[in-house]
Formats: C-alpha cells, structure tokens, sequence
C-alpha cells in the first residue's frame, strides 16, 4: 500500500485498471448465496468508472425486488461472512462489514426503486457517459483529498454539490430535503 507523510494512507489514489477484477472477484464470492432471489450485484462508486481516482475500496450493492426480500438477503450474506451494520442513516440502503480477506470492499443490499440505489446508479452511469463530467470529478476529488488529507468528513462534503449536480442534470429534484441527504448516498466516514 502507497502511504503519505506520517504513515496515514492516502485518501485517493490514481485509478487502477485491477479494480474491475476486485468487483468480479467479489461477486464472484457473494452471487452465489444470493442468487435466489437478488437481481444483480452492482459494481457503484467511484472505482467502478474507469480512469476516476477513487479511495481504494471497492464497493458493491446487492440489488433485491422488493423490500421485503432484505432480512433474508441479510441472512444469506451472514453465512458467507458478512455482518450486518443496518442502514447507517440511509434509507433503503443496508451495510456489511466483510470477515474475509482480499479486497478493500463495502458491501450494499438495496431493494430496486430504492433513492440510495437510484443515486448510486444515475452518478456512476453520468460518470461513465460523460468523460468531461468525470474529468472534472476527479479534478475535484484530488483538490479535495489534497485539501483534506486528514478530514474525512470535510473531503465527502466537499464533493455534495458536485454529485448533486450530476443528479439534478439527470432529473432528479435535489432541493427535497429527503433527496439532498439521499444524493451524497455514499458511505458516512464510518464506512470508509
């Protein structure tokens, strides 16, 4: 692992073409105790848009029909070595911590139609879409990182306007209190 000044880690490191793999070679371990009734696991954040720098953890979110599918999604991945940490005040959004060794990775259960899920979707396929969107997006992402090296909380604040920016071109209205806390859907500094 590359370390800045003082032993701490940095908070954003130049893309890396391996990450695609880390996603398949997680699924790869999750899909199959899921499978039944889940609809995919997607590949969301920064590290699933090719070229963006990006904190070095993989993130991935199961995707269920319905709402009601999610205790026993919750069920299914505690047999495969994840504990569940509820919603970290997100709605409709569910976290993991993994017991497993590999992959830096945060794991998600949304159900489909989910705010957290929309979000998370509409950013990453606005990045994926737009090369000029996603080169100021990583123009931003580095300033910050730089900025706040050691302030997690100010480095993911710093980037709110700018996702609700890509979400509000995609339609949707940011100006809902409901939808403002939705949109930085990304995970608190607990989770990172």
């Amino acid at each position: 692992m590359n370390e800045t000044q003082g032993g701490q880690p940095p908070l954003v490191l130049p893309y890396d073409p391996s990450w695609p793999a880390a996603f398949q070679l997680l699924r790869r371990r999750i899909w199959p105790a899921v499978q039944r009734t889940a609809l995919s696991v997607e590949h969301v954040g920064s590290t699933a848009v090719k070229g963006l720098p990006a904190k070095p953890i993989i993130d991935l979110t199961v995707v269920v029909p319905f709402r009601s599918d999610v205790p026993d999604i919750i069920d299914r991945l505690s047999v495969v070595g994840y504990r569940h940490l509820g919603d970290q005040g997100i709605e409709g959004r569910e976290a993991f911590d993994s017991l497993h060794d590999g992959p830096r990775h945060h794991l998600y259960l949304s159900p489909q139609g989910s705010l957290a899920l929309h979000n998370h979707l509409i950013i990453r396929t606005a990045l994926r879409r737009n090369p000029a969107l996603a080169r100021r997006y990583a123009e931003l992402k580095l300033h910050l990182a730089q900025r706040f090296s050691h302030d997690l909380d100010a480095y993911t604040a710093g980037k709110t306007e700018f996702l609700l920016e890509v979400l509000s071109l995609a339609g949707l209205d940011t100006h809902r209190p409901r939808d403002i806390r939705s949109a930085n859907a990304l995970p608190s500094h607990s989770e990172r």
